[in-house]
């Protein structure tokens, strides 16, 4: 059975949460102590250098993240916990190249971040160009989410989104769910 829409979205979220953390928690920390802590210093060649690796970085894990549980389990964390799995369009597991191109939407918002640190270079309306990008991309990106659940919500009998049939018709399902077995009465005293 396909996976719905919400049980997608909640998985999403989950290994949302559990990335933000790594990501922006541990890896940030990290980073901001070395480049601006180490070599750098407190100079704006250190706050560009700081937000392209961490953006960078953060696709390279986000990426890596979900290429490789569900190219070795089908499952995520979030998939885990809502009792989803994903499949590649042969049945099996889905291959390096599908994962990543299923999940190759997550660069539309790092582009956005990169493009931003670069235009922010330019004296006078480099910050305006940057903010601009920044925007323009985060919009892009937000309208990719919303086009992927419609295109989920849309395919009623598969709920295959636009990244799935992009990646070669991958599909997210829903594990079958043992009933509970109740145990059998017991026989009356005697």
């Amino acid at each position: 059975m396909p996976g719905s829409l919400t049980d997608r979205f909640l998985a999403r979220l989950i290994d949302g949460v559990i990335l933000a953390v790594v990501v922006w928690g541990v890896v940030s920390s990290l980073l901001t102590s070395i480049i601006i802590g180490g070599a750098l210093g407190y100079r704006s060649s250190a706050y560009f250098v700081l937000g392209t690796v961490l953006a960078l970085l953060g696709l390279a894990i986000n990426l890596g993240y979900y290429a490789l549980l569900e190219t070795r389990t089908g499952q995520t964390v979030g998939k885990m916990v809502l009792k989803l799995r994903v499949q590649g369009p042969d049945g099996q597991l889905p291959t390096l190249e599908q994962s990543l191109r299923r999940n190759a939407f997550l660069a539309v918002g790092v582009a956005g971040t990169v493009a931003a640190d670069i235009l922010g270079i330019i004296p006078g309306i480099g910050g305006f160009l940057g903010a601009l990008a920044s925007l323009v991309f985060g919009l892009g990106a937000l309208a990719l989410v919303i086009y992927i659940a419609y295109t989920i919500n849309e395919d009623a009998t598969g709920r295959q989104g636009w990244h799935d049939r992009f990646a070669g018709g991958t599909r997210v399902l829903k594990e079958a769910t043992q009933p509970m077995q109740t145990p059998p009465p017991a026989p009356p005293a005697a």
